[in-house]
């Protein structure tokens, strides 16, 4: 019987990163450019925010700020919880989620299943509304907390300084021209925009946030009319475009059927805005490589629904 080798591994949490660039053709209408989508879902936890969750988690373990016997506390719309509730798990970290009661139940399951505690805030108030909750709770019971706060902790674009931007790098080969990300925390496209801008200035940086208030875009934030995180500096940005809910739910669905992959609402975004730029430079052109990035799997989104009962 042949054997073949087999990584030897210390942690679950040492999978973590180095994440496939997939090149998307039938997606993509323009022949002379290349559109690359990283996919994030790779992750152990199945989304791009283990890499964060990963980082904040040692980085305040090695600070002294997460010491035994404290319950790891933040405020997430799902994927994030996900991460936290995992690495919590391998690590042996109580954690517990503020979370607005409408995230998906997918979410909740398996947040729930890795031992992680769900405390519900108003589904009106959106992750503002969960940041606000989280808040009091740290408030009234400091001692009893670590607050890691993923809106606001420098180790959440650090993780994609180190991780995200090197590998993106390192898998175009140097080739990469344009990033365009998606705007939650703010956390993907500052660390690794700020680590692309380092191998090159000229690479162009491009957020995506929905163009509604209210919208369908899960992990998604509005900047206009949601509290801005402390770690997302507009400025180093080159650009940010306005995705409309629709149009990323419809590309969510074309992704499925034109190259097989199931993915949430925010990768279609991704896909709408990388392919925004790439028409641009079509008409321009003008050459790139234009690198997006897809946060997660789809089967997050999908709801079980009740089948009807068929006649006798």
């Amino acid at each position: 019987m042949d054997h073949f080798p087999v990584a030897s591994l210390a942690s679950i949490t040492n999978l973590v990163g180095n994440t496939p660039l997939l090149r998307l053709r039938k997606s993509n209408p323009y022949p002379n450019l290349e559109i690359y989508a990283k996919l994030e879902y790779f992750n152990p936890g199945g989304s791009v925010k283990d890499r964060p969750g990963l980082q904040m988690i040692l980085d305040a373990q090695k600070s002294g700020r997460l010491t035994p016997g404290k319950t790891l506390i933040d405020a997430t719309s799902g994927n994030t919880g996900v991460a936290y509730a995992w690495i919590g798990a391998a690590l042996g970290i109580p954690v517990a989620l503020v979370v607005p009661e409408n995230v998906s139940l997918a979410r909740k399951q398996v947040a729930s299943a890795y031992g992680a505690q769900l405390i519900y805030s108003d589904p009106m108030e959106g992750s503002d509304g969960a940041i606000r909750y989280v808040r009091r709770l740290v408030e009234r019971d400091p001692d009893r907390y670590f607050y890691s706060d993923q809106y606001s902790n420098e180790s959440n674009p650090r993780a994609h300084y180190l991780g995200t931007g090197r590998e993106i790098w390192e898998q175009t080969e140097g080739r990469v021209t344009h990033f365009v990300c998606g705007l939650g925390t703010g956390g993907t496209i500052m660390g690794t925009g700020r680590r692309l801008k380092k191998y090159d200035p000229r690479i162009e940086i491009i957020g995506l946030e929905p163009l509604e208030p209210l919208h369908g875009l899960e992990g998604l934030k509005h900047m206009p009319t949601s509290i801005i995180p402390a770690i997302y500096q507009e400025e180093e940005l080159d650009e940010k475009l306005s995705i409309s809910t629709e149009s990323g739910w419809d590309a969510a669905e074309r992704l499925l059927k034109d190259e097989g992959l199931l993915v949430g609402h925010s990768s279609g975004a991704a896909l709408v805005g990388a392919l925004e730029i790439a028409h641009r430079l079509a008409q321009q052109d003008k050459p790139g490589v234009i690198v997006t990035l897809f946060p997660d799997r789809g089967e997050r989104y999908l709801e079980p629904r009740r089948e009807q009962a068929k006649p006798r």
